[in-house]
């Protein structure tokens, strides 16, 4: 073996490159079962961030199913989720129903149709958007969201088939509202009664929420409903039906999502197993599940706590037997039989999409997200690590420097990008993340944190942000990365912070705030709050009631905490990464931030993407996005990168 380079941390060469991630990355996730055909959604970064449908081909290499430029996404709470099912009437042939981003209509699309097209099963131009889409006999289940003159409304609908009404909205039938937000809607077996999740503003779905149960009545509507179990304070997730009499569900009520069977007659609700740990998630995206019911006395089940392990829940005893499957972040969807997909991933194998023997426990590779990896010896190795104190732990993941070719001189230690997730409501998990082994193969540390507000660590870790967002997230960041460079892992001269959405904000809210970082890079960050709570979506709207406070009574926490007002506390260079058609958080944040650089003469560099939303999908915007980041934090941090172009500075 040759012995490894003496270079500089930062210097190193890598065959991990920007053309690389945006090339051989399209994430995947979802999966269905069409007959005995695997179907999955894909995003196409080549394709302008489309998302497809695809399936393998006779050679086993992924064809579509959805043709271009048709795009199965849904904007309903503008993160979607449900966008596609996958039906079957009677014995015939499966047929693809998707929402498609464009025009947010729903069609269906008849597969084994020589040259079919899709043909519209909702009208055009009424404002009409639909999500959670799941087949009913001849109709389609959704949540839909309607935008109108009058207002915003939400209701749970069926659709027919058929095409009937495609050019009469009159076909679409409401089978409940009732409260603004509704999610998770689950017809009896015997169809005589639907459950679903409700809650209302300023309320999110992990805040709390209701479990309401009604009879369905002879015109297919619910009118009159009950509430099961939760309240403003208890956040009740996933409904299934056990029988037409009992109710499988997740609840907060301990500090914990644990698992619970309600009966619907007296709403007696039974503990399945009390634990430190939770079943459940934040629900960012309808149609996401946490557990899978096999029969009426088992369900397969993620418990987390940082990391996610799968288990068998025997419910008549309670207990749990876990599955030794090697992933550390699971997410089940569809299931055939024994069969059953599995989507997710480890610090050493690709997230993807997988299916599960359940018999043998055996996983099977059915499409990765990236279509080769980097020789093992490059990507980094996941560290969990905790900083803080033992009353205010701080849960992180710890990615050293990796690449068998360099070697650092004595005595060097490797400047750091603390990764601060978006949410924040949210989590990171130990992952074969491309955009950390970009940096680490380059000589370059990576810390993700879970800073406090994080999911996976119980209600109480959860409810740390509340009414602090913008000074926990800020001092759990500064704790972890001081933390690093006490521990002689990372060079404290030498650190750097990097966050999207949320997690802008708290870059920008760290950088004004302390003196820890050399740098930050801010990708479509919250800058402000005031303008911010006016101009987001509804969804978030009310967000920052329980992450600061609400308005107007907390006008001017918003004044003080946000980045944009403290600007005169801030000494180091800024990167400011913007897509221009995002709807939540919105170019003009991005613009103050520069705005107020710009005056105060620090150097800095704004990057705004035509066509990009929340979250940059083009391939040619990861590659620019990405080389400008290792650019930047080359100029400011004192290395050369190699081969990427310099990125121009103001100021």
């Amino acid at each position: 073996m040759t012995e490894p380079r003496i270079a500089p941390y930062g210097t190193w060469t890598s065959p991990i490159s920007a053309e690389s991630l945006a090339s051989s990355g399209h994430p995947v996730g979802g999966g269905a079962y069409a007959g005995d055909e695997v179907w999955w959604q894909e995003l196409r970064p080549t394709e302008g961030g489309r998302l497809s449908i695809r399936r393998a081909g006779a050679d086993g290499e992924p064809i579509d199913v959805l043709p271009a430029p048709f795009n199965a996404r849904t904007r309903v709470h503008e993160y979607g989720g449900g966008a596609w099912t996958v039906t079957g009437l009677a014995d015939g042939p499966a047929v693809l129903v998707f929402a498609n981003f464009d025009d947010q209509r729903v069609y269906r699309l008849d597969v084994d149709t020589v040259d079919a097209e899709p043909s519209p099963l909702t009208p055009e131009g009424l404002g009409m958007r639909f999500a959670e889409l799941q087949q009913r006999g001849a109709e389609i289940i959704a949540v839909r969201e309607t935008h109108s003159e009058a207002g915003l409304s939400r209701d749970i609908v069926a659709i027919p088939l058929d095409g009937s009404a495609a050019h009469d909205a009159g076909r679409i039938r409401s089978i409940v509202s009732g409260s603004h937000f509704l999610a998770s809607p689950r017809i009896s077996p015997d169809g005589t009664k639907l459950a679903w999740i409700a809650w209302e503003h300023p309320q999110m779905p992990w805040d709390g929420t209701e479990l309401r149960v009604g009879a369905i009545g002879e015109a297919g509507s619910v009118s009159e409903w009950r509430t099961l179990l939760g309240s403003t304070t208890e956040s009740v997730l996933q409904p299934e039906w056990r029988d037409d009499d009992d109710l499988f569900v997740i609840s907060d009520r301990t500090g914990w999502w644990n698992l619970y069977l309600v009966g619907v007659a007296d709403a007696e609700l039974r503990p399945l197993h009390a634990a430190s740990f939770d079943f459940g998630g934040a629900l960012w995206m309808l149609g996401t599940t946490w557990y899978t019911v096999l029969d009426a006395d088992r369900l397969l089940t993620v418990r987390t706590f940082g990391t996610d392990r799968a288990a068998i829940l025997d419910v008549p005893t309670g207990e749990l037997t876990e599955l030794p499957l090697e992933i550390d972040s699971i997410s089940f969807g569809a299931r055939r039989g024994q069969r059953i997909l599995v989507t997710g991933g480890s610090a050493v194998l690709a997230s993807g999409l997988r299916e599960l023997d359940l018999q043998t426990r055996a996983l099977r590779d059915i499409r990765l997200s990236v279509d080769e990896l980097p020789d093992r010896a490059y990507l980094p190795t996941a560290v969990a690590r905790t900083f803080g104190t033992d009353e205010r732990p701080v849960h992180t993941f710890v990615y050293e420097p990796a690449n068998p070719e360099f070697a650092a001189p004595a005595g060097e230690r490797p400047p750091f990008v603390a990764f601060v997730h978006g949410g924040p409501t949210s989590r990171t998990v130990p992952a074969v993340n491309p955009t950390i082994a970009y940096f680490t193969s380059r000589g370059i540390g990576v810390v993700d944190i879970n800073y406090g507000g994080s999911t996976g660590y119980g209600r109480a870790y959860r409810d740390r942000l509340r009414g602090q967002w913008g000074i926990v997230d800020v001092d759990d960041t500064v704790a972890a990365v001081r933390g690093l460079a006490d521990a002689g892992i990372a060079d404290g001269d030498r650190l750097a912070i990097r966050g999207g959405s949320a997690g802008g904000w708290t870059v920008l809210a760290s950088l004004t705030q302390s003196d820890v970082f050399a740098c930050g890079a801010s990708y479509f960050g919250v800058a402000e709050l005031t303008l911010f709570a006016a101009e987001t979506h509804d969804f978030e709207s009310r967000y920052l009631d329980g992450l600061v406070g609400p308005l107007p009574e907390a006008a001017a926490l918003y004044e003080e905490r946000a980045p944009l007002n403290n600007v005169d506390g801030l000494s180091c260079p800024v990167l400011l990464l913007q897509g221009l058609d995002d709807k939540i958080v919105p170019p003009s944040q991005a613009e103050r931030f520069r705005d107020a650089l710009e005056a105060k003469g620090l150097r800095h560099a704004y990057l705004a993407y035509e066509g990009e939303s929340h979250g940059f999908r083009r391939a040619s915007t990861i590659i620019s996005a990405t080389e400008a980041e290792l650019s930047f934090y080359g100029q400011v941090m004192g290395f050369v990168p190699v081969d990427v172009p310099v990125l121009p500075l103001r100021g």
